[in-house]
């Protein structure tokens, strides 16, 4: 069996309290943990938010099938989509061997692939940048331009953003979030989390004509800066995608652990679906301040 070492232990409790801390304050939020899974599924259009952690350590392939099955069951019952973690490193033996095909038989994939990260970095210089303003996440409008850009980042209907808008409580009691702005266009943003004596830095995006441009290291400098100055907490944890891992380095940060995120597969491959849940069609009449993925540069309305 794997040992389970104290980095990795470290970064799977930060996703999942993380996770738990931020679906708590909505109304439906379901965080009822079932045997090898960690629930936090506030039951919002923001997919992000809704998510099911893989929490064993696991080397029998005929476990893993269940907690796997478990998780598309639940999944599919709720009508917005989610994530399903899967701590890579948590599993060996035959478990390790057939995890591909035991998600494809549920009928999930593969999305996103995450690293753990972390780090005793803090505190770390945060200069901004000539070309950027950044604005506090704090209220409606900062909330929902916060969800919008992760949106854009990631592929996710930009819609769903609506259903953040009216929950301040994460932003005014833990989150250290800002967006930033170059010129009056939001072009990225990012927000660090105290949490259980360590900062959590949390989605991170860019705008994708905005990257390349050192737009996602000054907010997230910004971010993680703040946090330390109201903590003191040298301590910080991340789940890095891709794009932002070599970002990351650059800032201290070390690899600790490998994470896949799980997307069940859509009935129909359509814009207006994702995560195997329908998207009604959006009237953009009643919310002329979306961001727009069909206009140059994401400029609004």
């Amino acid at each position: 069996m794997h040992t389970a070492n104290a980095e990795l232990v470290e970064s799977l409790h930060q996703f999942i309290t993380i996770w738990k801390l931020i679906g708590k304050p909505f109304p439906q939020a379901d965080t009822a943990d079932r045997p090898g899974l960690a629930i936090s599924w506030p039951n919002t259009h923001f997919p992000f938010y809704n998510t099911i952690f893989l929490t064993e350590e696991l080397t029998d392939a005929n476990v893993l099938q269940e907690r796997v099955q478990e998780a598309a069951t639940y999944m599919r019952a709720r009508p917005y989509g989610g994530l399903f973690v899967v701590c890579l490193d948590n599993l060996s033996g035959s478990a390790k061997e057939n995890l591909g095909g035991i998600l494809a038989q549920a009928k999930f994939v593969q999305a996103i692939p995450m690293t753990g990260m972390a780090g005793d970095i803090l505190p770390m210089e945060a200069p901004g940048h000539p070309a950027l303003r950044f604005v506090r996440i704090s209220d409606d409008s900062a909330i929902q331009t916060f969800a919008e850009l992760n949106c854009i980042s990631y592929g996710v209907p930009i819609e769903t953003s609506l259903s953040l808008v009216k929950e301040h409580t994460f932003w005014h009691e833990h989150a250290h979030g800002f967006v930033a702005y170059e010129g009056d266009q939001p072009v990225s943003t990012a927000t660090a989390i105290i949490n259980q004596g360590c900062i959590f830095l949390f989605l991170v995006a860019t705008a994708p004509h905005a990257r390349r441009k050192g737009y996602g290291e000054a907010v997230t400098r910004r971010a993680l800066q703040t946090a330390h100055e109201a903590s003191g907490i040298r301590r910080t944890v991340l789940h890095a995608t891709e794009p932002g891992y070599p970002v990351y380095l650059r800032l201290g940060y070390h690899p600790t652990v490998k994470f896949m995120g799980c997307m069940l597969r859509p009935e129909r491959d359509t814009r207006a679906e994702h995560l195997g849940t329908p998207f009604p069609a959006l009237d953009r009449s009643r919310h002329p301040h979306l961001l727009d993925l069909k206009r140059p540069h994401y400029v609004r309305k």
